[in-house]
């Protein structure tokens, strides 16, 4: 093949680059055959393309053979019949070659890529189903690694690293069983040199490693810092407080350090293949002087020692390359085991066996007595997708002690109290964002753990303080709660959130792109449309962790209003740091330190001159 035509191909260069701390790396048991279970769809693509890989390394002996044929048996015997026959089989070897070329690059593209596919989508809809208290401690930039790097890398196990160690192995016993058969003084003569090839070998490529490492490292710090700098929040916090010229500098050193790496790289790659081609020079030198002396006292004919030096020029890439070959199977399987890694973390919340889902019809929520604590690190994260080394390794401290209340249909419930005191907490166990510890949360005598997540995210509706958009459109934003919603319906969802107004006013309309996180919008637009989503979605249960913050007074009020229509008939469960909120409750639930310390409506506590006395004079009065 035309990677084995030569003896120093990109494939010994990159063995050379390997990075051989991955040999301390330990796989866990059982690894080998889970990669095998994932290589069984594509067995008899697999066995086809060793075929061709075969064939391909039976090639790369048979032209120097038939350089050796055509020169004995044609050239110097003067029969041009014989040389024109010979010449003709060494172009269609030549054709076949290009083929058994092509058909190896499909089979490793369809193997390659599907495996890719697999995994990446397996990933994918795992890593989709973990809790929201993974995503809180996993880096963003690891897990898109898992996906990337780690999955292709994977992948070579099956195309790339497969295909050198079958072609290498095959080549290099064909190539010296041809040429032990042909000479085996000039043979042994031509391994005195090996040596001298693959021990300045092994110490570029330790060198080179290393160097590999440094830069990739680099490179990952140099990506960090864009990407922490070129998103809309980073950008901004760097305009207000940066320091640009510093910015520049230290940026400027860290790429001036990958440059000088670069340099120092590509010496070591020129300078090594400046030695190789030496070495293969000197070898090639010895096999004519040595097999030259053998053609002229007639130990062999001419055509025998043009296919030894022929021969050479294929022997010492292939020895390189398995010289390193264990570094290159260990970095296919640790690949595979840090997709494994992931793949083997459980999510904390999922459907149990016989899960039902929440009865339709007006919803009543009721807590009965619920513990809970945020879990900790090893119970939802992994240590090698933190960017970080883990300071909380023990146990967290509870948040809710005992909470109970109920909130009929149509009610409004208000959460207030200190920061810190378990308000989110207690909105996010109605969606099962986590799991109570002991006790209950229960939709209509449901407990929501024996519930569908599905029934769930249809059943509760959340719009959080914060309110994210995707970068997309306006109308794709809204779609994401109800895909099949028309334009009439997103229409209605717009009016009703009180920014159908600014929407029509827009150029594109519904076509509208929000920007990065959305932040081509204020952050009350923003906010509005958070609230469109949810009443597109319709939800029985609505939760609003402090979804009116970002609102002006005018832009409230409206909202308010649309949500006194929107809401009748609904539960909800409201987080409010606005007085105007608080007064529209049904009931007030003052939350302190994991408690429902009091409960009632505005006046009513107020008269009691309790906590929630002291924090509407602390928090509200001033409103």
């Amino acid at each position: 093949m035309a990677m084995m035509g030569g003896g120093f191909g990109p494939q010994t260069m990159r063995s050379l680059r390997r990075d051989d701390s991955v040999m301390q790396q330990r796989l866990r048991p059982g690894t080998v055959r889970r990669i095998a279970s994932y290589a069984k769809p594509f067995g008899r693509q697999i066995t086809a393309f060793l075929v061709l890989v075969v064939a391909g390394a039976v090639i790369v002996v048979a032209n120097p053979l038939l350089m050796k044929a055509i020169i004995d048996n044609g050239i110097l015997p003067k029969r041009p019949g014989v040389v024109i026959g010979l010449a003709v089989a060494i172009a269609v070897l030549a054709a076949v070659d290009a083929g058994l070329t092509l058909a190896q690059r499909w089979f490793s593209s369809r193997i390659g890529e599907g495996l890719i596919y697999n995994l990446r989508t397996e990933v994918f809809d795992h890593v989709q189903r973990m809790p929201v208290a993974f995503f809180m401690r996993a880096q963003t930039g690891a897990l898109v690694s898992r996906l990337n790097t780690d999955v292709i890398g994977a992948q070579r196990a099956l195309t790339s690293t497969l295909s050198s160690v079958v072609s290498n192995v095959i080549s290099l016993v064909l190539v010296l069983g041809a040429m032990l058969v042909l000479s085996w003084q000039v043979t042994l003569a031509a391994l005195v040199l090996l040596p001298v090839f693959v021990l300045p070998a092994k110490w570029v490529g330790r060198r080179m490693s290393v160097l590999t490492r440094e830069q990739m490292q680099l490179d990952a710090e140099m990506s960090s810092v864009m990407t922490e700098r070129f998103n809309v929040a980073g950008a901004m916090v760097a305009k207000l407080y940066g320091r640009p010229e510093e910015e520049a500098t230290n940026f400027g050193g860290r790429a001036a350090r990958v440059r000088d790496v670069g340099v120092i790289v590509g010496m070591y790659g020129t300078v090594f293949r400046v030695a190789l081609g030496l070495v293969a020079a000197l070898a090639t030198a010895l096999v004519y002087g040595i097999g030259g002396v053998l053609a002229v006292d007639g130990f062999f004919e001419l055509g025998t020692l043009v296919a030894l030096a022929a021969l050479l020029m294929r022997l010492y890439g292939p020895l390189t390359s398995l010289s390193n070959v264990h570094v290159d199977v260990m970095t296919a399987l640790v690949s595979f085991d840090r997709v494994f890694e992931v793949l083997d973390l459980e999510p904390m919340v999922a459907d149990k066996p016989g899960a039902r889902a929440v009865p339709p019809g007006p919803v009543t929520i009721e807590f009965d007595d619920v513990h809970f604590r945020y879990p900790a690190a090893e119970e939802v994260s992994l240590a090698s997708l933190e960017s970080v080394a883990r300071q909380d390794t023990g146990p967290s401290h509870p948040v809710l002690k005992g909470v109970a209340f109920t909130a009929a249909p149509g009610r409004l419930i208000a959460l207030v109290g200190p920061s810190g005191a378990g308000k989110t907490t207690i909105t996010s166990l109605v969606s099962r964002l986590y799991d109570v510890d002991e006790g209950a949360v229960r939709l209509n005598g449901l407990d929501v753990r024996d519930a569908t997540l599905a029934s769930l995210r249809d059943t509760v509706g959340v719009v959080m303080q914060d309110a994210h958009l995707f970068h997309d459109t306006i109308g794709a934003n809204l779609r994401y709660a109800r895909p099949e919603a028309t334009d009439e319906e997103i229409w209605d969802a717009l009016r009703a959130a009180q920014i159908a107004d600014l929407v029509e006013g827009l150029p594109e309309q519904l076509e509208t792109v929000v920007g990065d996180r959305g932040y081509r919008l204020s952050g009350g637009e923003k906010q509005r449309l958070a609230l469109a989503r949810l009443l597109l979605k319709a939800p029985s249960v609505v939760v609003l962790d402090e979804a009116t913050a970002h609102l002006d007074s005018e832009s409230e009020a409206a909202v308010q209003q649309a949500l006194k229509t929107a809401l009748a008939g609904r539960t909800s469960l409201v987080i409010a740091h606005r007085l105007s909120t608080i007064r529209e409750a049904d009931e007030i639930l003052v939350v302190q330190d994991g408690r429902v310390a009091e409960r009632g409506r505005h006046e009513d506590l107020l008269a009691r001159g309790g906590p929630y006395a002291e924090l509407y004079r602390t928090q509200f009065s001033q409103q």
